[in-house]
């Protein structure tokens, strides 16, 4: 039996996803359902119960495959990104919508009508993904009800050009374990959410980032805008050649600071430089 990484695999002692019959042991093994995120955001959360730690987030129109729904939480595995963890069975939706369109700004507003003086009911973030029904006027209607402003929204087509003006836009965003949005983000999260927005493929945490993105650089003093700055457990950004933006408990929040005075206070040294 393999040694996999359950972060990515969906397999307990008593069940486990039937892809993985032949590399697990489980009592039970079962093919996982389609779902949708329904709700703006839905934290995924380390055990089924509110109190537990969260290790991610899915955002609405976002699809996952679902091996067991049991006294209000679902068990999944996200389709994007393959991170596996607990849902609120709340916030999935058995009927899948395909999207049409992808949310470009951190952060933009539902509205009940196509006017920007009716009060809003929801927030949609960045990278969500939704269904636009007609467009009126300035707004698009989805197909789930609702009015966004259509300039806030793209075709899923769409692709932005620089990761790192987007992964700017969350710049003193609090800090969130497991966040992936402007009202709560971590470090590789925001890495990411920002390559997400450029169609580019990352997995979850920092350590999967730093084992699969880019190139390793030797040169520990060349550094270029979007080189990435790993150490154990951690990922910034370089904006240029000297300053690094990075989410982090140390401020709790999305900062901007020279590198230097990171490698200064930080408790390990930098454990890789990737290039994309």
């Amino acid at each position: 039996m393999q040694n996999l990484d359950p972060r990515l695999n969906a397999f307990r002692a008593d069940l486990a996803d039937e892809a993985l019959r032949d590399q697990v042991k489980a009592k039970r093994f079962v093919k996982g359902v389609v779902h949708q995120i329904r709700n703006p955001i839905a934290p995924i959360l380390k055990r089924p119960e509110s109190s537990a730690p969260q290790t991610s987030q899915a955002l609405m129109g976002e699809t996952c495959l679902v091996f067991e729904n049991k006294n209000g939480w679902a068990w999944v595995q996200m389709v994007a990104d393959h991170y596996v963890g607990y849902i609120s069975s709340d916030a999935l939706n058995a009927e899948v919508l395909q999207p049409t369109h992808r949310v470009i700004e951190s952060s933009t507003l539902l509205y009940p009508q196509a006017d920007l003086k009716t009060g809003p009911v929801l927030f949609l973030l960045l990278n969500a993904q939704v269904r636009v029904k007609t467009i009126e006027g300035a707004y698009s209607q989805l197909e789930t009800g609702g009015f966004v402003f259509t300039r806030h929204l793209a075709p899923l087509t769409h692709r932005e050009s620089d990761f790192v003006a987007v992964a700017e836009k969350f710049l003193h965003a609090p800090y969130f374990w497991g966040g992936k949005s402007v009202h709560g983000i971590d470090c590789s999260g925001l890495l990411q959410t920002a390559l997400h927005a450029c169609g580019i493929f990352a997995p979850r945490d920092s350590d999967m980032q730093e084992a699969s993105l880019g190139t390793l650089q030797n040169d520990y003093k060349d550094f270029a805008r979007g080189d990435l700055m790993f150490w154990p457990g951690h990922v910034g950004i370089m904006q240029n050649a000297t300053q690094l933006l990075h989410a982090n408990g140390y401020a709790m929040k999305t900062t901007s600071e020279p590198l230097a005075y990171v490698v200064a206070r930080a408790e390990m040294p930098i454990s890789a430089i990737k290039r994309l």
